[in-house]
């Protein structure tokens, strides 16, 4: 199976097992989800689901969350890991959101990076979850099942990882599938004892190829 007939099986199986993935983490608009992915960072999509209700309801806005103090802010968000680190991204964020971009947020990747708080992995959700540019988000999951599958060849880094995969699958398929990847790692094809058995993928995976051989 050469690359190419490798990257099309994978995504003739996602379009047809789970053509509408998306992410898990739960938003109203930009801002939102801008919020909610800082969160992630180190930290399941379950628990910030559950912190941040709390969040918007005190702060509906960014110009409300660039007026927020720490000691405000942290409590609501005591739960999720690092929590001293993400009480300050937030706020800096947000005052970088009012000063530097009229109070909007930004709809690109190199200037999503300037906010604090924001890496590339945060920034390639936000423009391809809200505006469904073709940018891939390589977190632990894509980078693991990626490998797994042989999507992927000697990848030593995310962005290794990012451009091997951008380089095989179509524009139009790039937003949809960093939700396949990292659902099909969240829930099939994890870390630790991965559930080959019901995994429809297995005929292809080079990981459980190996698997059976040994």
């Amino acid at each position: 199976m050469t690359k190419k007939e490798r990257f099309q099986y994978v995504i003739d199986y996602f379009e047809h097992h789970a053509p509408n993935a998306e992410t898990e983490l739960l938003y109203d608009n930009p801002y939102q989800l801008l919020v909610a992915v800082i969160l992630s960072a180190q930290c399941t999509d379950k628990r910030v689901n559950l912190t941040t209700p709390a969040i918007f309801q005190q702060y509906p806005d960014i110009p409300a969350l660039s007026k927020a103090t720490f000691d405000e802010l942290f409590p609501l968000i005591r739960s999720i890991s690092y929590p001293n680190n993400k009480t300050k991204h937030l706020i800096g964020m947000a005052n970088m959101v009012m000063d530097d971009f009229n109070g909007e947020i930004p709809s690109t990747v190199p200037e999503l990076v300037k906010l604090p708080g924001v890496g590339r992995k945060t920034a390639n959700v936000i423009t391809s979850v809200i505006y469904q540019q073709p940018n891939m988000a390589v977190d632990t999951h894509v980078f693991r099942v990626s490998e797994r599958l042989g999507l992927t060849t000697n990848a030593k880094t995310p962005l290794q990882t990012e451009l091997q995969l951008l380089k095989y699958i179509p524009e139009d398929k790039v937003h949809i599938a960093h939700h396949w990847l990292i659902l099909h790692g969240r829930y099939i094809c994890i870390a630790r004892s991965p559930k080959c058995g019901e995994c429809g993928l297995r005929k292809m995976c080079k990981y459980y190829q190996k698997l059976i051989k040994s």
